[in-house]
């Protein structure tokens, strides 16, 4: 009894120590939880200071503290959320980029291939293609710099620039014997908006719309007009596909084209009583009638799930193609000191129904799947025969005829200029040397060297010979049986070396399931009206 008395109280006073010591650790937090944020911040700020203090008396070598702050800045904020992030003042032109749609370059997206970085797509309009700077010619150097091994981000940084400050290319141009210099003037670039507008059909409009920027607005405005006013459009289908979003206003503006004056769009709700808003459409609509339909995808967020959500839940638009994003929070821009400046999360958004965007995103009407599959279509474009060949085919050829904007929803045979066309790549994949194994092909191959290694019996081994052999195909048969989609990789291609982008699109949706469900929807919706 003794001994178990003895115990008792040990065992009592034990668990009144690590109360006691609980009690103390969680009354310790709950009285630093409970000081004022503004304390909490100074003290934080504090210990930070002392580090970096202590860093310059004690450590070694000479330290960058501009960088070191900017790291330690970046890894706090991507603790917060992916969207919260500091733009330092030697980071003027991207936070410039971020709000207008502007920079200052030469107009052409690059690639790296091997040991050089080379020119891939330039805008039609802008410095690079207004002086004869070309898709495929590899950057030998800039400004008298080699750009031998250097990667994509560091040959961007490279061309872009001030506007109107000079830049010196030297490149290398397939069937030239000697490399081209190129001296020209940087502008400021701002990839339109309005990436493509065409009547698809006698009755339906199209318009591509990139991002929500400065002026977004208006530019759609004035693409949907001269559809409506030159063109004869009754019905419009507007592609939010890709587009990542941008301003508030710019998102309110659309809206208000298509609803009811003083109609509510979207809320926002936040910590500060100034994040707490309801945005209305301030003027009158110009197509408050129009059947509208709206293609979607998981890439389309922030500004463009407000616009195509706000006109679902006003019963205003049909919305077609895959769930959305799901960005629905707000960002606003401070200044900082030292001319830096943080763009951080406000607020969210919430859509007339009352739903939030945020982590949920847009559920379309009429919900499409991603059809695209990994073909022979995916292997030639990783080892990039479709752009070589539209290289070549460039250097060989003056002109091409300019794609019909119109679009078929009657599928039809292969045309005999597709068919030779076709031939023609097919004997370009001869001369490269291309070969071609399925994904199936490569992972059955390490089936069958686990197979032997296990020393599979004779009948099972001669199976998966077998199949191996039914497996195998060659890229002859595979170009021949998936015809349609290398066309519209191989012709899209190739329109862009003489039309650009506007080449580029124009092929491409001949052949985009989701824009044929569209235009049924857009047709059908003339019927009912």
């Amino acid at each position: 009894m003794r001994t178990q008395k003895t115990i008792s109280i040990a065992a009592l006073a034990a668990c009144m120590a690590l109360s006691a010591a609980s009690y103390a650790k969680t009354n310790k937090q709950q009285l630093t939880e409970a000081l004022p944020a503004t304390v909490r911040v100074d003290k934080n700020i504090a210990i930070y200071n002392d580090v970096m203090r202590q860093l310059d008396i004690n450590y070694t070598d000479t330290l960058n503290y501009d960088q070191l702050t900017e790291t330690a800045i970046n890894e706090m904020l991507r603790q917060v959320d992916p969207y919260t992030i500091y733009v330092p003042e030697s980071k003027d032109e991207e936070l410039k980029r971020m709000t207008t749609g502007k920079y200052g370059g030469i107009g052409s997206t690059i690639m790296k291939r091997e040991e050089y970085v080379y020119i891939s797509d330039p805008y039609e309009g802008l410095p690079a293609q207004k002086n004869d700077v070309r898709a495929g010619d590899k950057i030998l150097s800039v400004d008298g710099v080699d750009c031998k091994g250097k990667t994509t981000q560091e040959v961007s940084n490279m061309l872009r620039g001030k506007a109107n400050t000079l830049v010196k290319l030297e490149l290398e141009r397939p069937g030239e014997k000697k490399p081209i210099k190129r001296e020209f003037m940087r502008q400021e670039i701002k990839f339109p908006t309005i990436d493509y507008a065409a009547m698809l059909t006698d009755n339906v409009g199209y318009v591509s719309f990139t991002e929500f920027t400065e002026n977004a607005s208006r530019e759609l405005r004035l693409a949907i007009q001269q559809l409506v006013e030159e063109q004869g459009c009754k019905s419009l289908i507007l592609d939010l596909r890709g587009n990542g979003g941008g301003l508030i206003n710019e998102a309110l503006s659309i809206v208000s084209m298509f609803v009811e004056k003083s109609t509510e769009v979207v809320s926002t709700k936040g910590k500060m009583d100034e994040t707490n808003r309801v945005y209305k459409t301030t003027t009158e609509p110009m197509y408050l009638n129009m059947p509208l339909t709206i293609l979607v995808d998981r890439n389309s967020a922030s500004a463009s799930e407000i616009t195509c959500g706000a006109l679902q839940d006003l019963s205003r638009a049909t919305l077609v193609g895959e769930k959305t994003f799901g960005k629905g929070l707000v960002q606003s821009i401070r200044p900082i000191v030292f001319n830096g400046h943080l763009k951080v999360t406000t607020s969210r958004y919430y859509l007339p129904s009352g739903r939030c965007i945020q982590g949920t995103g847009i559920e379309p009407d009429v919900k499409m799947e991603d059809s695209t599959k990994v073909n022979i279509c995916y292997e030639l474009y990783q080892k990039h025969m479709f752009f070589d060949y539209a290289t070549e085919y460039r250097l060989n050829h003056a002109e091409y005829p300019r794609p019909s904007q119109r679009i078929s929803l009657d599928k039809t045979e292969l045309t005999a200029e597709e068919k030779a066309l076709l031939e023609d790549f097919e004997a370009f994949l001869e001369k490269k040397q291309f070969t071609y194994e399925t994904e199936t092909s490569k992972y059955f191959a390490d089936v069958l060297r686990f197979a032997e290694k296990e020393d599979l019996d004779s009948a099972m081994m001669a199976d998966l010979k077998a199949m191996k052999t039914r497996l195998a195909t060659t890229y002859h048969e595979a170009l021949w049986k998936h015809a349609e989609e290398v066309l519209s990789f191989l012709q899209s291609e190739i329109a862009s070396r003489y039309y650009y982008q506007q080449g580029r699109t124009c092929i491409g949706l001949r052949r985009d399931t989701f824009l044929m469900e569209a235009i049924r929807i857009a047709e059908s919706k003339l019927l009912v009206h």
